[in-house]
């Protein structure tokens, strides 16, 4: 089964425009550039992101969010555990974020 993965960013309030670009660009490239160890070929399913629209006004300062997908637990385990591209990223953006969240899911899936 599939897995999906959110992540959400609040940027640092001094963090500029153009090094945020920089990171939701690099975020949304990982989906071409995390390689699977034995085929050395991409493996994440999917990958979309972008700034907050809502209007709903409950963002509670969360300004970015990305929907990475897994084609299996296998897949994301390795992507957050071990993948050296992913852990370089975290690496760089750890001093941009005032906050960051992530959750994953499989759809339909409601109770362990």
């Amino acid at each position: 089964m599939s897995i999906t993965h959110v992540v959400l960013f609040q940027f640092k309030s001094s963090v500029t425009a153009e090094v945020i670009n920089d990171v939701c660009s690099r975020m949304l490239a990982l989906k071409d550039d995390c390689l699977h160890p034995l085929s050395q070929k991409p493996y994440i399913k999917s990958s979309s992101g972008g700034i907050d629209n809502s209007i709903e006004g409950i963002q509670n300062a969360i300004s970015h969010a990305f929907v990475v997908e897994f084609s299996s637990a296998a897949d994301r385990e390795y992507y957050v555990r071990n993948d050296p591209v992913h852990q370089e990223f975290i690496q760089s953006v750890g001093g941009l974020l005032e906050k960051a969240q992530v959750i994953d899911f499989t759809d339909g899936i409601f109770e362990n």
